[in-house]
């Protein structure tokens, strides 16, 4: 059975670290119960906050922690049923919640700390360098705790699909570059006039990418050509978005969406004056490729570069 986690690489990290935390914390906690202690590895990090820092609010176990409320509020519980933690009230603000270990809480940390600790660690250095992983995991918490996730990347670029009102974005964005560089020729005007008709209808599509200070800045279409054959065409960034990688960050959504459309052989018809686009190009994967030159390339005034896509 292949492991679609893994073959997804980055895009799944979140659902490969929770798998990978899993089989940790199933590990640590097979190896609490024959130290002889009754917790669990979730139970751990309060536990190990109240015996390190002292009696805490909730407040507190959720800032020394970095947990939501409601995950500390369900680990104490659990920990007052057991007889490890008690609560009373703080004395100088009767609505807050004064966490405090008790003696047997004390008895299992001490337990712990003496007996289960240097078995963990150990276990997981026999496993990884477990310095290195954790100064990157440390790197990357302090990465997010700046710019979540969805902020990201580059401030936060989107990759949007076709609709007809971003038919004149594609126009815009595309004439802007063409006209700069070369002449608009025909070809060119029937495919940026008629977007829906002759690229999206006949079984193509046409991304764009958004930034969330410029709006939509770059759009580039995969026109379908043969069976699970498809043109890399009209891929165009505007001048004011250089800089923020949206080339790049557009060009890899377009190949993973050409690879979702069942396409075979993915090409490219350029001119070498497009020096920063080409050098994007081959960084991607497309090489020089004369069949594709001799076969596509001829019909375009303007086309002295033919490339094939060869991850």
């Amino acid at each position: 059975m292949r492991d679609v986690l893994a073959e997804e690489g980055s895009v799944m990290l979140g659902s490969r670290l929770k798998r990978l935390a899993e089989r940790l914390q199933a590990g640590a906690e097979r190896i609490a119960g024959d130290c002889g202690l009754p917790t669990q590895p979730s139970q751990m990090p309060l536990l190990t906050a109240l015996y390190r820092e002292g009696s805490m609010t909730v407040g507190d176990a959720v800032q020394a922690m970095g947990i939501s409320q409601p995950a500390v509020t369900r680990i104490l519980s659990r920990l007052v049923e057991m007889e490890l933690v008690e609560t009373s009230r703080d004395a100088r603000d009767q609505r807050s919640k004064m966490l405090t270990l008790t003696a047997r809480g004390r008895e299992a940390m001490e337990l712990a700390e003496t007996v289960l600790w240097p078995r963990l660690r150990a276990a997981v250095d026999e496993v990884c360098d477990a310095p290195a992983l954790l100064a990157m995991i440390e790197g990357m918490e302090r990465s997010l705790a700046e710019r979540p996730l969805d902020g990201r990347p580059n401030g936060g670029l989107a990759i949007r699909r076709f609709t007809d009102a971003l038919a004149e974005d594609f126009h815009r964005i595309n004439a802007e570059w063409i006209e700069d560089m070369y002449r608009l020729e025909q070809t060119d005007l029937d495919v940026l006039r008629n977007p829906r008709a002759r690229i999206i209808e006949p079984g193509g599509d046409i991304l764009f990418v958004e930034d969330p200070a410029l709006g939509i800045v770059g759009a580039c279409a995969l026109q379908k050509t043969g069976e699970r054959q498809y043109e890399l065409t009209k891929m165009g960034v505007l001048d004011k978005a250089r800089g923020r990688k949206a080339g790049e960050f557009l060009l890899q959504a377009v190949i993973a969406r050409a690879q979702a459309l069942g396409c075979d052989r993915l090409y490219l018809l350029s001119n070498a004056k497009s020096a920063a686009a080409i050098h994007l190009y081959e960084k991607l994967g497309f090489v020089h490729d004369a069949a594709i030159m001799e076969e596509f390339g001829r019909r375009y005034e303007r086309c002295n570069v033919a490339m094939l896509y060869r991850p």
